[in-house]
């Protein structure tokens, strides 16, 4: 079943993003280094465009959401959604970013405490991500939302994935 992406967010407007918006993506991301310090290389509009396609095993394009969360026509945040991921009761971020402007301010918490309410609704029992072993800007976020490390840590090219889980 298809998420409706309109009720991840009564905030923000939520669409899904493409090639066309690569230029406003890299914007929002560049505004980042501390991220891309901590998972090399940085960014790229290629790298952007790459994963807005990339996929897990075993999963294809009706189960992966590339959205981004505006407020008017500023782009506030994106996310990167694979639902049934690693398993079907299982929501699994692979990117979640704020834009400069409005970090620490509760903009990320707001969505990620909406979004998660609807992938609850929608009958999924917990959300993984990972985030880059050191990056200390990343650990507290996802520790302040309610995420905990499930022990399991992913070795990538030239930095270290440390897997976390929230229970809904």
């Amino acid at each position: 079943m298809r998420l409706d992406i309109t009720k991840l967010s009564n905030k923000y407007d939520i669409r899904f993003l493409t090639d066309a918006d690569i230029d406003m993506i890299y914007g929002l991301a560049v505004g980042n280094p501390l991220f891309y310090r901590f998972c090399p290389p940085f960014v790229t509009k290629e790298s952007i465009a790459d994963d807005m396609r990339a996929l897990p095993p075993n999963k294809s394009h009706e189960d992966k959401y590339y959205i981004g969360f505006f407020n008017r026509t500023k782009l506030v945040a994106i996310m990167d959604l694979i639902v049934g991921f690693p398993n079907p009761s299982t929501a699994f971020i692979g990117l979640f970013m704020v834009d400069k402007s409005e970090q620490g301010m509760g903009t990320g918490t707001s969505i990620i405490s909406e979004c998660t309410v609807y992938i609850r609704a929608m009958g999924y029992s917990n959300i993984c991500l990972g985030y880059v072993k050191g990056n200390p800007q990343s650990k507290s976020f996802w520790e302040k939302n309610g995420f905990v490390k499930t022990g399991v840590e992913s070795k990538q090219d030239g930095y270290t994935v440390v897997v976390m889980r929230k229970e809904l």
